[in-house]
């Protein structure tokens, strides 16, 4: 199956969105908490900066709004590229992480040429717990 939309978010919730954080927001919150050494700060820096001049910033993500960055896939080479090391600084502090690839990530409130910002969907369904299907 080919996926449209990538996105790498940790365990701990956003906030505002209720839902994993982003990549980034981890790795910055990593730096606040003095978790990384400077030389890998440096790195995180280093790459934040080409990733803030290569993509537009989306106004909602100015804004703080409720909702959730995804690369697209399709256009993702080079930022993949970029986003490796990120990937491999999580796994160097053990930061544990997911990368989650779909088709249908919600409502694309903004969309330009490498990414699409998503509303949070709050209508969150919670349902009872089922009967076990295991045999015993």
């Amino acid at each position: 199956m080919k996926f449209k939309y990538c996105r790498i978010q940790g365990k701990e919730l956003a906030a505002n969105t209720k839902t994993g954080k982003g990549i980034f927001s981890m790795l910055n919150q990593m730096i606040t908490d003095g978790v990384m050494d400077e030389e890998d700060a440096g790195l995180f820096h280093e790459i934040d900066s080409w990733f803030s001049e290569e993509l537009p910033w989306p106004p909602q993500c100015k804004r703080q709004e409720k909702v959730v960055c995804w690369f697209k896939v399709e256009n993702s080479e080079m930022m993949m590229k970029m986003i490796n090391p990120l990937m491999w600084l999580l796994e160097r502090y053990n930061h544990p992480y997911y990368v989650i690839y779909t088709n249908h990530p919600g409502e694309i409130v903004y969309e330009d040429e490498y990414q699409i910002v998503v509303k949070v969907d709050e209508n969150v369904v919670i349902e009872e717990l089922q009967k076990s299907w295991s045999p015993e």
